[in-house]
């Protein structure tokens, strides 16, 4: 059957480069079912009609790559980088600028934003899901502030959870292994008429890194259970209700890790473990208008509870009114008069001078003695969100998503805050995809934003996809995103109150640091300009995905100081450019062999030395999953960045896995072998092990 009129020259051509007559036949008409895509613009597209790069990591993957936690799946993302803070401190960024803390990448679980405003940050270890209830993992790979908002500057993560109506039964599973490994995981799913319920218990531990640089014990383990619960009722033929709660508990061992600002002070302190206690619950109602007009209403409440307290030790003169006066006249001549308390005091003004004397008595006068306190560096942190989408076929080849959002939340410490702040942001958004003919679509959308503590931006996008056949597309791809300051970076009054001094500093037993640390408070918003050309085609003859992309990425206003108090405050004095290329391909060789091929080259400037550092120019992965028949399967990962944060990673990863059938039931019986091939440390200097090879063992049994 032939529609419309032939295919010119040049297009019969390039669709025998792409697949010869097996792609020439479905050019026009396509009769196979067509994967979609939802986290890219929130209308579901077929890969080739996305306006950008997708990565999607589907069960199947998940389980092969026998991963503990998402960051070490997002390794199969071409242009991710993965590092560590410590054992217990996973992180990922797009492209880098900022491995340790995701602030400029959106992450979602079923479409709910788990990142933390309050101290700019996701806490991916700590995030209340277990792998084993994920169905798949969607990365948009650039920036996607018209959909998701200020924080998808770089990339967007959708986590999205398996479906209840999938999940009946149970099932049981328990991980052990070397450096302290020891998981556990269990579920039940049960249906009834118009709905669907899936309750999971799980926990993880272990020991982190074995040990830092100076080869001492590396205080980096930890322990964690969780509880998750969805549910999906049907309430009609054209409304649903999907419901979660989730809840986390656990711990992170941290080292004692302060260092005397004073000169002969020894004594050690106490290490400063966090305890942590997480609460998240949200309930979408979806409705069905009529076949071409839907529309969704979500409501969502997120609680981070981190406790920490810890007791250090230094001089008593660091706890002196004078001392802090000084600080807040001059931090620059403060630190140089502390890390020199013996020396002559140095040049200043007649009022700096003045303290200084001060100070320098005080010093004589019993200030050298060490004194040992508490320190409660607890936060607190809820989120209330609230969103309605709109989704509307005007016309068979014109469709609009809009929506609008309003987000609330909330930060309490002491140690952070002085007490409490908060913030609220409104969002509009609208994205519109018109087919203008069966080859050519134009998407157009843009958001508008205002956060009350930061103000107000809009971040458009426009993309043009050139349809070869539904399968196979030609991207260009014109974006601007921004990113606002966070409540830490902008609004941060960091101070350490300290109780119970002994003995008493300056007859106080509960005293201020002397050292505070205030945000600016007027800081504008990052920008990102992106171009994008890139390709994603299909060719189903032979079971090949295949994504290219070539990006140009601009940021300007960057804010790259580390968040850390006594260090300048934060500014937007800094800007990066990332210029490359990426490759991804998927490969189903055969019904038993499936190939999974991913690069980027990363050319990264950035005028902070910091930045700089953590992009690695040429990363990648290579994975080959095999089933072998009769239950038994394997699947083997390499993954190598040649120089992230000036260390190189290259690791290769084997599973082999047998599942044995038992009357109704079934159990998985699986190994799993890390083996570093360099002997580098992971991403930071600190961060080492005894061994470069690990084991782990699982069993899971389903009935």
């Amino acid at each position: 059957m032939h529609l419309g009129p032939p295919p010119s020259r040049p297009l019969v051509l390039l669709t025998a480069l792409l697949g010869g007559p097996a792609v020439a036949d479905d050019l026009f008409v396509d009769s196979q079912a067509l994967p979609q895509i939802l986290t890219a613009t929130r209308l579901r597209q077929s890969p080739a009609a996305v306006p950008g790069s997708m990565s999607v990591l589907d069960s199947e993957l998940i389980r092969a790559s026998g991963a503990r936690n998402v960051p070490e799946l997002l390794r199969l993302v071409p242009g991710m980088m993965v590092g560590y803070g410590a054992g217990n401190q996973p992180a990922a960024n797009y492209h880098g600028s900022s491995v340790n803390d995701a602030r400029r990448m959106q992450v979602l679980v079923d479409g709910r934003s788990v990142y933390r405003a309050g101290l700019a940050t996701v806490d991916w270890g700590d995030i209340p899901l277990a792998l084993e209830d994920i169905e798949r993992i969607e990365v948009f790979r650039g920036p996607n502030t018209v959909s998701y908002g200020a924080n998808a500057l770089m990339a967007v993560v959708n986590i999205l959870t398996r479906s209840p109506a999938d999940s009946h039964g149970t099932r049981l599973k328990v991980i052990r292994g070397q450096r302290g490994i020891d998981d556990w995981y269990a579920s039940q799913g049960l249906g009834w008429e118009g709905g669907d319920l899936r309750l999971s218990l799980s926990g993880q531990q272990d020991d982190g890194f074995d040990h830092n640089a100076q080869g001492q014990h590396y205080r980096d383990g930890r322990r964690l259970t969780r509880l998750s619960l969805s549910a999906s009722h049907a309430l009609n033929a054209e409304q649903s209700l999907d419901w979660q709660f989730s809840a986390k508990e656990g711990s992170e061992q941290r080292p004692y890790a302060y260092t005397p600002v004073f000169p002969g002070v020894s004594g050690a302190g106490a290490n400063a473990d966090v305890n942590a206690k997480d609460y998240a619950a949200s309930v979408r109602w979806n409705i069905d208008l009529d076949p071409w007009h839907s529309l969704y209403l979500q409501g969502s409440a997120l609680h981070w509870d981190r406790q920490q307290v810890w007791r250090a030790c230094d001089a008593a003169i660091a706890f002196s009114p004078q001392l802090a006066q000084l600080w807040r006249l001059n931090p620059g001549y403060t630190e140089r008069l502390a890390r020199n308390i013996d020396a002559p005091i140095p040049p200043g003004s007649d009022q700096e001078q003045a303290l200084a004397r001060e100070v320098r008595q005080q010093w004589h006068n019993g200030g050298a003695n060490p004194v040992c306190g508490d320190i409660d560096q607890s936060t607190r942190e809820s989120r209330l969100d609230l969103e309605l989408q709109d989704t509307l076929s005007l016309s068979d080849s014109l469709r609009l998503v809009s929506g609008v959002a309003y987000r609330y939340d909330r930060a309490d410490s002491q140690t952070y805050y002085d007490g409490s702040l908060d913030d609220t942001t409104w969002r509009l958004f609208g994205q519109l995809e018109w087919r203008a003919d069966e080859h050519w679509i134009v998407q157009g959308g843009a958001m508008f934003e205002d956060t009350r503590l930061a103000g107000s931006s809009l971040a458009p996008r426009l993309a043009v996809n050139y349809l070869i056949t539904p399968r196979h597309g030609l991207r260009a791809v014109y974006s601007e995103a921004v990113r606002s300051p966070d409540m830490f970076e902008n609004n941060v009054n960091w101070s350490y109150r300290v109780d119970n001094l002994r003995p008493a500093a300056f007859g106080q037993r509960h005293a201020e640091y002397f050292v505070t640390t205030r945000g600016p408070g007027d800081l504008d918003q990052e920008r990102m300009r992106s171009q994008e050309l890139g390709y994603n085609g299909f060719f189903s003859e032979i079971g090949l995905s295949l994504d290219i992309k070539l990006f140009h990425d601009q940021l300007t206003g960057m804010v790259s100081e580390p968040l850390r108090n006594n260090r300048p405050i934060a500014s937007n004095a800094n800007k990066a450019r990332f210029t490359g290329s990426e490759a991804q391909l998927d490969w189903q060789l055969r019904s038993a062999d499936r190939l999974r091929l991913t690069y980027a080259y990363v050319d990264a400037w950035a005028s902070n030395p910091d930045d700089r550092h953590l992009s690695a120019r040429n990363s990648g992965s290579a994975g080959w999953l095999r089933d072998w028949g009769r239950g038994w399967s394997s699947a083997v990962f390499y993954y190598g960045d040649d120089a992230l944060n000036q260390y190189r990673f290259e690791r290769v990863d084997l599973r082999v896995a047998r599942r044995i059938p038992i009357r109704n039931a079934s159990l998985e019986l699986a190994g799993m072998l890390q083996q570093r091939l360099d002997d580098e440390p992971t991403s930071n200097w600190q961060n080492r092990y005894d061994s470069r090879q690990v084991l782990y063992l699982s069993a899971e049994l389903e009935f």
